[in-house]
């Protein structure tokens, strides 16, 4: 990974191999289609049918902050997240959040 250094006026080298890590970045994918639009989902699957992230403390303050800048959140088509009534403080749920466009286009797929 090269970084710009201003002083110099050159890139220089900061950190070598640089690798994918295995997992995504819930709050960094948020941030980038607030700004640039976009969808992030982790859909149910058959390992976790229920769903991957919390519903309490991952799903529920990103989808309040996709909702109030306009944009969509729901754990399955027609179920909104904000909607889903807790049953423990580490339920989990599947997640499909970002433009009302994109997420209309995941759900019609599901």
């Amino acid at each position: 990974m090269f970084v710009l250094d201003p002083a110099v006026g050159a890139f220089i080298l900061v950190e070598r191999n640089v690798r994918m890590p295995a997992t995504g970045a819930m709050v960094a994918d948020v941030r980038w289609i607030l700004l640039k639009g976009g969808v992030f989902l982790y859909p149910p699957t058959q390992k976790a049918p229920g769903g991957k992230l919390r519903l309490m403390y991952e799903a529920n303050p990103m989808a309040m902050i996709v909702e109030q800048a306009g944009g969509r959140a729901i754990a399955a088509p027609g179920q909104r997240i904000l909607d889903v009534q807790p049953t423990g403080i580490h339920q989990r749920t599947p997640v499909i959040m970002g433009s009302e466009a994109e997420v209309a286009q995941v759900a019609a797929c599901l």
